[in-house]
């Protein structure tokens, strides 16, 4: 499998389409190809506030707290080796 592809079952694409292969592909690199990274990177954006409030009172509920849950997964932890 790959990256863009793993990328693309940790980020629920096929449910939850948001990014291209070509935007996966700038994250990737951008953060040197660590897919930990990149996935936390792209939850992030994905978390979002994505509400929408339609006429008639009819609301869509805001699943950044789904998003920023499943970030925390991937959550660089900042430790270092010195």
């Amino acid at each position: 499998m790959g990256e863009i592809q793993e990328l693309k079952l940790i980020l629920r694409e096929e449910s939850s389409p948001f990014f291209t292969d070509e935007e996966l592909s700038y994250y990737l690199e951008k953060n040197q190809g660590d897919i930990n990274k990149t996935a936390y990177e792209c939850l992030l954006l994905k978390a979002e506030d994505d509400s929408i409030a339609l006429p008639g009172g009819l609301q869509l509920a805001n699943k950044s707290t789904y998003w920023l849950r499943l970030a925390k997964q991937y959550k660089p932890n900042g430790s270092r080796i010195l």
